[in-house]
């Protein structure tokens, strides 16, 4: 990735909570990147960065009719296990606020240099054990910030074990098979000429002309090669109720790199919560922030972060 010069700004909005279990504080990395450092009240130079998925969802794994706080449980679960979290908007928030949000104009390696800018800071600021836990999306960019800058373990939470159109078109499969062909054909022509112009309006969601230069910069990865040539600690997470990774995409990552850890999780679904009914239970918990994260992920991740 590329190299950038970053202007470096630390904010004290130091927040106790009741328990004082952790202290919270808003840290500007950049004039893109902004988030939320809990720090155990004993400390720790062990902190782990939780980078967020797909879309615009945000530090707390929110989108704007999506609203189940799954990043946000997360970081403060693991904070109360005396490890720092950061967890951070994607730059699509900050410029959409400077009215310079181009969809155009996304890739998706800027997302990995958005990691690597966190990375840096932190190191900077005295933290020696970095983990960084990505999800869905995100675990896609942990592997290739890991590439670029050391870090000392990984975690890929619901991350895909192909590249994204793979995925989706194995989604389509089993979802609107009569879709497929058409959108294979499409993904070709984007990979050979650049665009894509000839699909159903079925597709439009990730096909549409603004979106396609970014969906060809993440067509470009296949995270099992990625995570194949990674020589750090690594433990692969997915949850069986998981309705947008299959099972399947866990089994590939841990085959590429068999050092690393491969749990799943019984009934936890994309946004980490429990699941134990259908799958309208499971799509109502997108948008129910009352439901926990599932306890036994919180156990795992700070186990191997401690070990």
């Amino acid at each position: 990735m590329k190299n950038h010069i970053y202007i470096i700004f630390f904010l004290f909005t130091v927040i106790a909570t009741a328990q004082e279990e952790f202290i919270s504080s808003e840290i500007k990395i950049n004039d893109l990147i902004s988030g939320t450092l809990l720090t155990p009240s004993d400390k720790t130079e062990k902190l782990a960065i939780l980078i967020p998925g797909s879309g615009p969802t945000d530090r707390n794994g929110n989108q704007q009719m999506m609203q189940n706080n799954s990043l946000k449980k997360l970081a403060e679960a693991l904070s109360k296990e005396g490890i720092a979290t950061f967890r951070y908007d994607k730059r699509i928030f900050s410029l959409a606020k400077q009215n310079a949000l181009k969809e155009e104009d996304i890739n998706f390696d800027d997302f990995v240099d958005d990691a690597e800018a966190v990375i840096s800071f932190f190191k900077e600021k005295g933290y020696s054990d970095i983990t960084l836990i990505g999800h869905s999306q995100g675990a896609l960019v942990a592997e290739l910030a890991a590439k670029d800058i050391a870090i000392t373990k990984l975690v890929s939470l619901a991350g895909a074990g192909k590249s994204i159109d793979q995925l989706i078109l194995d989604q389509l499969e089993k979802q609107a098979p009569a879709l497929r062909e058409n959108a294979e054909q499409a993904f070709n022509d984007l990979k050979k000429t650049g665009k894509a112009e000839k699909f159903s309006p079925g597709l439009f969601s990730f096909l549409r002309p603004s979106i396609q230069p970014f969906m060809l910069s993440w067509m470009l990865y296949d995270p099992a090669e990625v995570l194949k040539g990674l020589d750090i600690p690594i433990l692969i997470i997915t949850g069986s109720k998981d309705l947008q990774v299959p099972e399947g995409e866990g089994e590939l990552l841990a085959n590429a790199n068999p050092d690393a850890e491969y749990i799943q999780i019984k009934n936890m679904n994309h946004v980490l919560k429990e699941i134990e009914g259908d799958d309208l239970e499971n799509s109502k918990a997108y948008n129910e922030s009352f439901r926990p994260v599932i306890p036994q992920l919180i156990t795992e991740i700070a186990d191997f972060i401690k070990k």
